[in-house]
């Protein structure tokens, strides 16, 4: 359990993954729209996901041309269930995770992932 803990707490540990993971409490996103709200490269969220993927704090599916993730909120592991229920409730107040969530509703996978 504490190589579990500790790759769940690095996970968490940079802002972008926090913001992913606020994201994905709204709505499963695919990897354009991630992008097109934290306004980094394709290649600097994908990596960001792997993270989070990796450390079991999110699933993905393949759905015709996009990957879609969403959070692992079902994890068999306690101590997953319980971050993401943390992080949930927590950061509503922070300006950036607001305008996040503005972003997040205007964006249109079919517009901006070059269909």
């Amino acid at each position: 359990m504490p190589r579990e803990l500790a790759n769940v707490f690095k996970a968490l540990s940079d802002a972008n993954r926090v913001r992913i993971v606020k994201m994905l409490g709204e709505r499963e996103l695919c990897l354009c729209e991630v992008r097109e709200v934290l306004g980094l490269s394709n290649s600097t969220v994908s990596k960001h996901l792997t993270i989070l993927r990796d450390a079991g704090l999110l699933l993905d599916s393949k759905e015709g041309r996009w990957v879609n993730f969403r959070l692992n909120k079902k994890s068999e592991e306690r101590l997953i269930r319980s971050v993401l229920a943390l992080v949930n409730t927590s950061f509503d107040d922070d300006p950036t995770i607001r305008n996040d969530s503005k972003k997040l509703r205007r964006v249109d996978r079919k517009v901006i992932c070059d269909i």
